[in-house]
């Protein structure tokens, strides 16, 4: 398998390349040259299999080449086996032909767990062999950070700084990572909000000299390893509802297209599924593409989905290099104008092929209060802000009431008191048994300002295990 750039002008590379390079030299994002496609035949002969054998199909062509399957076997093995449900992923009816898959079962309660507990695993496997040691630095809007350090905390040749914005991310999302010590884990408080983060992380990938000579690996999901695992519970949860006989739908709340970009690649695997919905908050940069052909720069707002708190979504490249035949200068043209003027459409016989997969919805914070106490009274099944605001958009985009809706639920409620409070619930929320003490664990952080040079000055100073690069 080879992966090439969205923007056209980075070299070809390997799984085990691109696992290493993130972002490709020239700003584009890594996607698979030709992507593999399973019969209807081949994915019902999958029903009934455990979730990390169920992996070991989807993925395996993703890998050829680069680990052998014994040893990738093993290493998804080990990265479910630690979640805590049996099932690692299972699904929840809310009504009739209406559910919701729990995707929080991992280590840090949210749908992030699937992806970064085999990316760690992944990277300790190749770094070992290749007698190399590297630095991560990630943004977080919330769940990715606490995952990715699970992820990685272990590793013995990585040291990983996580950048999240000061003050804008939930308690517990806080505490998840601030409270985990490491000579190779740092902490960053980013004065200023995720996008900012998110900015400074692509700008270090441009220009890694600060780091001399370490390579820079990202643990976004720019990095293809992520979207490759999350297109895995698509095939699981539709497996478990009829399909490949029959057609699915999803709706995935999403801030940065990575969760609901897997599934249009399972769809283009060869999986029956008929409706994507794209659900959003009021920062509804997706919504307003999809509903509208604009793709425009808007003032970021705090909301209590903290984690789709998200102005621009990196992985919406990915979809645009689709809709542009999979043309990289044409991309690279786009995504130029974007970074100058804020603003992006396409033609309307492209944004038209779009719509005819996805749908879309923002939802605003006080229906996603309403939808959780809805839910809760109508089933007693209690949900976190984001996946609300997927089963109140759900609701409103479904096209048929034959298939198969399916929410994915993103994370935890316990780790979003703030929003069940204002939802008016009344019910008690517990931290898992692993997690009981959180509120008394010391924390270590360090807050920066909103500057890119402040921040990489930090990771040259703290990396190889505290020791200065």
């Amino acid at each position: 398998m080879r992966y090439i750039s969205t923007r056209g002008q980075a070299p070809a590379l390997n799984f085990e390349e691109v696992l290493l390079a993130g972002l490709a030299s020239d700003g584009g994002l890594y996607v698979p040259e030709n992507l593999p496609r399973f019969t209807v035949e081949e994915i019902a002969s999958w029903a009934g299999l455990p979730y990390h054998e169920l992996a070991f199909r989807v993925m395996r062509p993703f890998v050829a080449g680069s680990i052998p399957d014994a040893d990738f076997k093993q290493i998804l093995e080990d990265t479910y086996g630690v979640f805590a449900h049996s099932a690692v992923a299972p699904l929840r009816q809310l009504d009739a032909n209406e559910w919701v898959l729990e995707l929080f079962h991992g280590p840090t309660l949210a749908f992030k767990d699937f992806a970064l507990q085999l990316l760690g695993r992944l990277l300790d496997y190749v770094l070992a062999k290749r007698g190399e040691r590297v630095v991560i630095i990630g943004a977080t809007s919330g769940d990715t950070g606490s995952a990715a350090i699970e992820g990685c905390r272990r590793c013995d040749n990585v040291d990983i700084f996580i950048l999240h914005p000061h003050n804008r991310v939930s308690e517990v999302q806080r505490r998840q990572m601030t409270t985990i010590f490491g000579d190779n884990i740092h902490n960053i408080a980013v004065e200023g909000n995720f996008d900012d983060c998110q900015e400074m992380v692509k700008d270090s990938f441009a220009d890694q000299g600060f780091l001399k000579g370490t390579r820079l690996v990202a643990v976004n999901s720019i990095n293809w390893a992520r979207i490759m695992a999350q297109i895995v519970y698509y095939f699981h949860a539709a497996l478990q509802l009829g399909g490949p006989a029959r057609s699915v739908a999803f709706s995935v709340p999403t801030g940065n297209f990575g969760d609901i970009f897997a599934g249009y690649l399972a769809r283009n695997m060869g999986l029956p599924v008929s409706q994507l919905v794209v659900a959003t908050n009021r920062n509804d940069i997706l919504h307003r593409f999809m509903s509208g052909n604009r793709y425009d720069k808007d003032t970021l707002h705090p909301s209590l989905s903290p984690s789709m708190d998200i102005m621009v979504s990196s992985n919406f490249e990915r979809l645009l290099f689709d809709l542009h035949g999979r043309n990289g200068a044409a991309v690279a043209e786009l995504m130029s104008a974007f970074k100058a003027s804020g603003t992006l459409s396409v033609d309307e016989e492209r944004w038209t092929e779009a719509r005819r997969l996805f749908d879309s919805l923002a939802v605003d914070d006080e229906q996603t209060c309403k939808t959780i106490a809805d839910v809760f009274e109508a089933t007693g099944e209690l949900l976190d802000p984001h996946t609300a605001i997927g089963v109140y958009a759900a609701r409103e985009c479904r096209r048929s009431l034959a298939t198969p809706m399916v929410t994915l639920g993103t994370a935890h409620p316990v780790k979003f008191p703030e929003a069940v409070e204002k939802a008016g619930v009344g019910k008690a929320l517990e931290l898992p048994a692993h997690l009981a003490d959180l509120f008394e664990r010391p924390e270590r952080c360090t807050v920066l300002p909103n500057d890119l040079k402040a921040m990489q000055a930090f990771v040259s100073e703290h990396g190889n295990r505290g020791k200065p690069l």
